[in-house]
């Protein structure tokens, strides 16, 4: 292969000088790249060596626990269950809620949801090993698939037998490493909801891919490949590429941006300016050239219809699954979004965009969650960030000055596509063209990171022209990986358990309220009261309106008996959010305490409002039906509990009791019976058989009370009433050796004690006789 033909595919002949057809002058690919200071290694042994770093960084994370988002996404969602009918999960958003809910966030990504119920089915449960260490392997295999990207990115698609091969060795090495090394990536590795970010960026480049060889049809070693022609059934198989990486997460629809720019730039190698006249051709194309520009500019146009075709399918098939409806989400998620006026508005989203720049430039500035707080909005003019939002434009306008200035030649094609990288993947999160739920999401930057790392290894090649330079940048490059590979198994390690995690993120962000609201949770449900106190009451302080600590704090106060407090926090949480209905059932129950028995049927009647299913709240407003002897409305409120949950063994427990209580015992034997059906918990075998034996029914009793004993045999109550049911049947023997076992595992049973004295005067008296 000439040299002309190295350079890169589809390239124009070019302009005329000396009666000859010449490239025009620039660097060639072998030039900018043999520059830079690290060994030429073979496609094979650079991905083996990209593999090997990247599982390394992030190997720490395989034994984590769930954390943070995956409690939602995976230990609470339903969809992962074998009993869930699959068909369920493509009805269903991330979390295993109903698309057309008003709290669902529309995030459709069905297939990432169909692995993790693989995970759960290959480990036989929520076991997290299984599912961390596929993200760790799927990173592996992105970071790989990113090296042959990374290679058609930078030298174009240099052929050899029909094939594209490996061009830029040492530029696509270089990034691969960045890129499989960075630390912003481990929120998307460590965090087992990151696996949609893995998936939607393993089919993102296989579609880009897919979309490159449907371009190198009919090319061969020995001519230069003109694109005036593409294989149909490639393009479809990119497309359909397009449409799983889409059901991943909704990033996936930016690869057309990105499959557009290649086959513009680098394809068809289009100067957009000399086109649209803001550039002058200094030079006349040929008669030949020209007949050469016509086939593949209507190429290039059939490939867009295809593309541009592909893309509405796409979007329109998403909106209508959506319910032709955007998300809601609160000032609280996303602050910014919410500001007054357009100007200011624009302020703060550029600088967000500066921030999320800023973590793949240092990235030891991460934090788990960047929403209340973290970032303070800017409302005035006179705020000094703006200063940081002009920085970010002087510098992305120097870049994009750059690569469009003069003739577009190879390298300034490799920064326009590295822009294209780090900003059209990054555009579903830029609030431009609807809502986002966060302010910042490290795992929004995974795609992004690509162009970061073509820009560096530019830049450094650039460094690299002065010979005398390349021994210090060659150590600068080492240093550089190594503190990313030390940074990312530090972070890894951090989001292996939640308490690291919410701590590091206080470090960062120290004003974010739902940074100590998480801190204040984990410790109430590790039953540290007072540090989740402290935590939810500087929540609270840092976000006056915060709704849901006010909830958690009120339910915490309840259980300390501070119910005055309490119910202050809690009626302030629904005047904030009218429609929050935990924190109407909650006030429910501490007025109910509070003997405000009115006011507690009202709220609890309002959280039945805003949520018709609710058996909780059944089960609490049956509670304080009972409490005020209001049996029949009792029975009913449990009777709803158990209709919308069937396993819910309070309200089944609480409703055999009642109606033994009130004599019923063939209605209360009736209803234990029905609950075993949904239920075996040794509770409710425990009052059927307390039932069964009240009417003399002492072997069925018998049959139910040993069943109870196997399931929870360090239970003083089970012998000690089985011991009564003995005692009654006359059996005193085995009334002696329950009531025996009961005082064992329980010494201050006074009427088990009473009754075993009992039947020993039984024994004695029949022993007379």
């Amino acid at each position: 292969m000439n040299r002309q033909q190295q350079n890169g595919i589809g390239h124009r002949k070019s302009l005329k000088q000396n009666g000859h057809y010449e490239e025009p002058s620039w660097p060639s690919t072998d030039t900018w790249d043999d520059v830079i200071p690290l060994p030429r290694l073979s496609f094979k042994r650079s991905a083996w060596v990209i593999f090997t770093l990247a599982v390394i960084c992030f190997a720490n994370s395989y034994d984590g626990d769930f954390v943070f988002d995956d409690s939602e996404a995976v230990t609470g969602n339903k969809d992962l269950k074998p009993e869930t009918p699959l068909l369920s999960l493509f009805h269903h958003d991330f979390w295993g809620r109903k698309l057309d809910s008003k709290t669902s966030h529309k995030s459709y990504r069905p297939l990432t949801v169909l692995t993790f119920r693989w995970s759960y089915s290959l480990a036989g449960g929520l076991y997290p090993m299984n599912f961390h260490i596929i993200n760790i392997i799927l990173h592996g295999i992105v970071s790989v698939l990113m090296l042959a990207t990374f290679s058609l990115l930078m030298a174009g698609c240099e052929v050899r037998d029909g094939r594209p091969i490996f061009g830029c060795p040492r530029a696509a090495l270089f990034s691969g490493v960045l890129f499989a090394v960075h630390p912003v990536h481990t929120e998307s590795i460590a965090a087992v909801v990151g696996r949609a970010d893995l998936l939607c960026a393993l089919f993102f480049i296989l579609s880009f891919l897919g979309y490159i060889k449907a371009c190198l049809k009919d090319v061969d070693d020995e001519s230069l490949y003109r694109p005036s022609s593409a294989s149909i059934l490639w393009l479809i198989a990119s497309m359909l590429l397009c449409a799983l990486s889409v059901m991943c997460k909704e990033q996936g629809i930016t690869v057309i941006g990105i499959i557009s720019a290649y086959d513009i730039l680098i394809i068809c190698k289009i100067d957009l300016l000399e086109i649209i006249g803001i550039k002058s051709q200094t030079e006349t194309i040929k008669a030949d050239e020209q007949e050469f520009v016509k086939p593949w500019k209507k190429c290039l146009l059939f490939r867009h219809i295809i593309l541009l075709v592909s893309g509405l399918i796409i979007l329109t098939t998403r909106w209508r699954i959506m319910g032709s409806t955007t998300p809601t989400f609160q000032v609280f998620d996303n602050p910014h979004s919410f500001v007054n006026g357009s100007l200011f508005r624009a302020l703060n989203y550029n600088y967000l965009y500066s921030i999320n720049s800023w973590l793949l430039v240092n990235p030891w500035w991460l934090c788990f969650d960047w929403s209340m707080g973290c970032i303070p909005v800017i409302e005035s003019l006179s705020d000094w960030r703006i200063v940081v939002v002009i920085v970010f434009w002087i510098i992305l306008a120097s870049l994009l000055f750059t690569s469009l200035n003069g003739i577009l030649n190879q390298q300034k094609r490799n920064i326009t596509m590295a822009l294209a990288f780090l900003i059209i993947p990054f555009l579903p999160a830029t609030n431009l063209f609807f809502r986002v739920g966060f302010v910042i999401a490290e795992r929004a930057l995974y795609l992004p990171t690509a162009g970061f790392c073509i820009i560096v290894v530019t830049g450094v090649s650039k460094l690299c022209q002065d010979k005398d330079k390349r021994e210090i940048i060659r150590y600068c490059i080492y240093y550089l990986v190594l503190m990313f590979v030390i940074r990312s198994v530090h972070r890894s390690d951090q989001w292996r358990q939640e308490m690291p995690l919410f701590l590091s993120g206080a470090k960062v962000c120290s004003l974010n309220a739902k940074v100590h609201y998480n801190i204040a949770k984990l410790n109430g449900d590790k039953g540290n009261a007072d540090i989740a106190i402290e935590k939810y009451r500087l929540a609270i302080e840092l976000n006056e309106e915060y709704d849901q600590a006010m909830n958690n704090l009120g339910n915490i106060l309840k259980e300390k008996g501070d119910l005055k407090e309490a119910e202050k926090l809690l009626l302030k949480a629904v005047n904030i959010r009218d429609d929050f209905a935990a924190a109407w059932m909650n006030l429910g129950i501490v007025q109910a305490s509070l003997h405000k028995n009115n006011s507690a049927e009202k709220s609890y009647y309002t959280a039945l409002k805003h949520r018709k299913r609710y058996p909780d709240c059944y089960y609490n407003l049956g509670n304080m039906y009972l409490e005020m002897g209001k049996n029949q409305l009792a029975i009913q409120a449990f009777r709803n509990a158990t209709q919308q949950k069937p396993d819910h063994v309070n309200a089944w427990g609480n409703m055999v009791i009642l109606l033994d209580n009130i004599g019923l015992t063939t209605e209360a034997e009736k209803v234990g019976k029905e609950a075993l059906q949904y239920n075996s918990d040794p509770s409710l075998l425990f009052n059927l058989a307390n039932v069964l034996g009240k009417q003399d029914k002492f072997k069925e009793s018998e049959v139910v009370f040993l069943k109870a004993i196997q399931q929870s045999s360090k239970d003083s109550r089970m012998y000690a009433n089985l011991g009564v049911l003995y005692h009654r049947w006359g059996k005193f023997e085995a009334a002696v050796k329950a009531y025996t076992t009961a005082l064992q595992l329980d010494p201050s049973l006074d009427t088990t004690k009473d009754n075993l004295r009992m039947v020993h005067r039984k024994m004695e008296k029949a022993q007379r006789k």
